[in-house]
């Protein structure tokens, strides 16, 4: 099994909601932001398709591609980057050291330092006492390896986990689930019957940098109307 994630940017709308879901489920403080969405372009450098001469806006929501072969993994002189038995990308939160060696080799500036303390972080942030953020237990992996925890360990650098603490257990990535636009698909990219999969198959797609490769997880489906 291969978990993956296709994004139609045909149906994306740019709301943000992915953005936003992301950051409250995955306990990021304030300025951490493990998903954003671009606007290739501009207002002002719109491109008029030729077929309609009507002008043209797409999305492009962007977090951790989870590559195949991710370069940020190669570089962890502690070996607090791993991949998973499903192909998912992680971080062992105890074991990460802050050098920020995976944000210097990540070509798609996805990951993030948590400079936060987070008692602090939720005060400032103006939480009530006592609050956590999203899922409130942490999450360790089959070897005990912590994956997730609502308490962000200041000091290290973390990214999209797709959710772990809800995929772990069957459920969709957050991001999935909110996504109002149903832009977002999850599942086994080696199954030829799911849903990733036959998009895959059927539909334009395209991968982010694939030149480089690292082999991402996440597909795009064309911004172009599906024939």
């Amino acid at each position: 099994m291969r978990l993956g994630m296709v994004i139609d940017l045909y149906k994306c709308i740019g709301c943000r909601t992915c953005a936003v879901v992301c950051k409250q489920v995955n306990s990021q403080p304030p300025g951490t932001w493990w998903n954003r969405v671009f606007t290739p372009g501009s207002q002002h450098h719109q491109v008029a398709p030729r077929q309609t001469g009507r002008l043209k806006m797409s999305f492009l929501p962007v977090s951790c591609q989870m590559c195949d072969n991710p370069a940020c993994e190669r570089v962890c002189p502690v070996g607090a980057t791993y991949t998973d038995e499903q192909g998912v990308v992680l971080v062992d939160l105890e074991r990460c050291i802050g050098c920020r060696y995976c944000m210097s080799a990540c070509p798609y500036g996805v990951r993030q330092f948590n400079w936060e303390d987070p008692k602090q972080a939720k005060e400032k942030a103006g939480y009530a006492k006592g609050y956590t953020y999203g899922y409130p237990f942490p999450q360790r992996d089959k070897k005990g390896r912590l994956v997730y925890t609502p308490n962000r360990p200041k000091g290290i650098t973390e990214k999209c986990t797709f959710c772990v603490q809800y995929t772990s257990k069957g459920e969709l990535p957050m991001c999935v689930q909110a996504c109002p636009a149903g832009a977002r698909h999850f599942g086994d990219l080696d199954d030829p019957n799911s849903t990733v999969g036959r998009l895959i198959r059927e539909r334009e797609t395209i991968r982010l940098l694939e030149e480089l490769g690292t082999s991402p997880k996440v597909y795009y489906l064309s911004p172009n109307k599906p024939e």
